[in-house]
């Protein structure tokens, strides 16, 4: 047989739209020609265990690849199904004519549709994405079959004819343009191999072509038939002279008579057949997760811990998803969730299927119902896949909360890894907020961790229960309701342990409690809170000075210190709209601190956000406020110094500033020089006194 022809579109102008555009990423060749290999035996092995066809007992299935660097070609060489003539006509010769399409509608009662991976019949053709010229060599396992040799320059005419092959399955070959010879580098194609064909369900080989044979040496009592033997080695045994028990020497064997054998080296293949997210989760262990977690994503710190995907209906989807140890910065968090299709690649991070907030995580999800177009590396718009997103978004939830119900201790220890991530999900999905709100937790001052009820318990609860208690003998005393506006219930947080230990010691001095907060992502989580309990508000604990650490005192008392002290402070600071407060506070030790309102204070790290940091505050209703301590002697001799011609006096207010600042945030790199150097001008001053 001799043929020659164009070959026959299906769909109007394709072939350039599958040369140019249809597959977003060129390499991507290797996995649709590896693909169509493995279903090519899969074909073989339904029709093996149908009864049409016999495969012999020792016949091992498997696909080859091989680059020639020298001649620039590419060869994917697979033992399954093969094609006659007829078929070579019928699949290539068409194109769009799915040969796995077919081969379903065929034996739809009898295979099981999710082990063949190629539906659209295209898959071949994005071989000319990278190559001039393509070869077909192919024999059929169907009885009485001859050999066909199928080629095509460009894509447009072909020439077919019969061979005398010998060897049933197909053997394709690239000859690369010259824009793709670094496909047959063997590290580039075998980098392309392990992206999309490390867990295809075939053992797939990999080669060079025409390269220095390699060897390794073996027991003797290993060597299968299938080894190729260059050399028998025997080492003879090996003895020492050692001492007995008697003090006499004597000749000890120290190593035994050894038969190796040196062998071609055996090869491996590239891909793992049976990956670990389709075994039974029972059947792996500890090390077995961490393994694949290293292997996979090469990270090797321990991931904290994992979740098992196994569910074959409403929809087929295994898949493993781990929590890594997430960076401290929200802005750096970054996962990689691998999809895969029938064990094939398809790409990582799809959000159709993988909710926005697990892109945090690292993981595979395997998914054969996917519905992918025509290319396979993107995502049909179906409700179906939403309810896959769903899914996984549920299993992640059951997961953490399953946690904090019966591994309390670990669901602590791990929570200032996931926290970022768990609020995230918050932030981005009502379900997943909707069952994760009452597993939320907070560590207080103590390294403690307590949830938002518990805080407010502890800090309202016995506030409530007398209030409680007096409208309940007010309204049996004048036997009418009464109702009270609710005072919001205010959770103080801390942002900076260091930064914020004034703060910090002052709440602990007076038997209060604040909750840690000190990642980017919980400003936005705490806001959200705010607008779902309408009743709590969040307040960081250098926003304002509580009545608990002032000693009680009528505000006329100190109108004349207050007067007094503003106006020098402002003549010293040169800044005559600064806000100063004058207290008594229960701790003496202090004597000036900063408050920022937290509005400004949110106002202030919003601007920062879109970095507009340069805009004037003062247009958002006030800044910072100096808090100064009557109680302080340092602060009492000011006052009563404030009309005398001192100079320490002017050092004295500026200290009083910049320590207040201080503690409150970091002094920008001006301020700082000038605070040393004035810090050095006050010890000066001491010494001369």
């Amino acid at each position: 047989m001799q043929e020659k022809g164009s070959l026959s579109i299906n769909s109007e102008n394709i072939f350039p739209i599958i040369k140019k555009w249809l597959y977003s990423d060129h390499d991507i060749f290797i996995r649709e020609l590896v693909s169509n290999g493995c279903d090519a035996i899969t074909k073989v092995k339904k029709l093996d265990m149908m009864g049409e066809i016999s495969i012999p007992e020792d016949h091992k299935f498997e696909v080859k690849v091989l680059v020639n660097p020298e001649e620039k070609t590419m060869k994917f060489i697979d033992n399954g199904i093969g094609m006659t003539a007829d078929e070579v006509k019928e699949y290539i010769n068409q194109i769009a004519f799915s040969g796995a399409a077919d081969f379903l509608e065929k034996y739809k009662d009898k295979t099981n549709e999710d082990q063949i991976i190629g539906h659209f019949g295209l898959g071949f053709y994005s071989a000319f994405m990278v190559a001039d010229k393509v070869t077909i060599d192919t024999l059929s396992w169907t009885q009485g079959a001859e050999g066909v040799h199928w080629e095509s320059e460009g894509g447009t005419d072909f020439d077919m004819s019969t061979t005398d092959r010998t060897e049933k399955g197909t053997e394709i070959t690239l000859y690369l343009n010259e824009d793709s010879y670094e496909f047959a580098n063997e590290y580039r194609a075998k980098e392309v191999l392990e992206k999309y064909c490390s867990f295809m369900s075939v053992p797939i080989y990999f080669a060079k072509e025409n390269a220095e044979p390699e060897y390794e040496t073996i027991d003797a009592s290993e060597v299968t038939e299938e080894d190729t033997v260059i050399e028998n080695i025997v080492e003879e045994a090996k003895y020492e002279e050692k001492e007995n028990e008697k003090g006499e020497k004597e000749q000890v064997e120290v190593s035994p008579r050894k038969e190796k054998a040196k062998i071609l080296k055996r090869p491996v293949p590239v891909n793992d057949v049976n990956p670990l997210w389709n075994r039974h989760p029972n059947e792996c262990s500890e090390e077995d997760y961490k393994k694949f977690y290293r292997d996979v994503f090469h990270d090797y710190k321990e991931p904290l811990f994992w979740i098992h995907l196994n569910m074959d209906y409403p929809f087929n989807l295994k898949g493993i998803l781990y929590f890594p140890k997430l960076n401290t910065e929200y802005d750096n968090l970054e996962g990689v969730i691998k999809l895969y299709n029938n064990q094939v690649f398809i790409a990582d991070n799809i959000k159709e299927v993988i909710p926005e907030f697990l892109l945090l995580l690292k993981g595979v999800i395997d998914c054969p119902d996917l519905p992918l177009n025509v290319s396979r590396s993107a995502l049909q718009n179906d409700g179906f896949v939403k309810k896959i997103s769903d899914y996984i978004a549920k299993k992640v939830a059951d997961k953490l909360s399953g946690m904090c119900k019966t591994d309390k201790e670990s669901y602590e220890k791990y929570w200032d890894d996931i926290s970022p991530f768990i609020k995230f999900g918050c932030l981005k999905d009502e379900k997943f907020r909707e069952k994760m709100k009452d597993f939320i937790i907070y560590k207080n001052l103590d390294g403690k961790y307590v949830t938002l009820e518990e805080y407010l318990e502890q800090a309202y609860g016995k506030e409530e229960e007398a209030k409680e208690e007096e409208k309940k003998e007010t309204e049996e005393e004048t036997g009418e309701e009464t109702t009270e506006e609710k005072k919001p219930q205010i959770v103080y947080y801390v942002t900076d342990e260091k930064q914020q230990s004034q703060y910090i010691n002052m709440f602990k001095n007076n038997q209060m409690d604040a909750v840690i907060l000190t990642h980017n992502i919980d400003q936005p989580f705490v806001q959200q809170i705010e607008q779902s309990k309408e009743n709590v508000k969040f307040m960081r604990i250098d926003a304002d000075i509580s009545e608990t650490f002032r000693e009680e005192t009528d505000e006329d008392a100190l109108k004349e210190e207050q007067e007094a002290l503003t106006e020098l402070f402002r003549k010293e600071l040169a800044n005559d709209k600064l806000e100063v407060k004058v207290e008594k506070l229960k701790e003496d030790s202090i004597a000036s601190m900063v408050t920022l309102s937290e509005e400004t204070r949110r106002m202030q790290d919003m601007m920062k956000m879109y970095s507009m940091g340069g805009m004037d505050m003062n247009m958002f209703g006030g800044g910072e406020t100096l808090v100064l301590n009557v109680n302080h002697p340092l602060v009492q001799y000011v006052f009563e110094h404030k009309d005398e011609e001192d100079k320490s006096i002017h050092l004295f207010c500026q200290q009083l500033y910049d320590l207040a600042l201080i503690g409150n945030h970091p002094l920008e790199s001006e301020a700082m020089t000038e605070f040393l150097k004035r810090s050095n001008e006050i010890m000066l001053l001491l010494t001369q006194k």
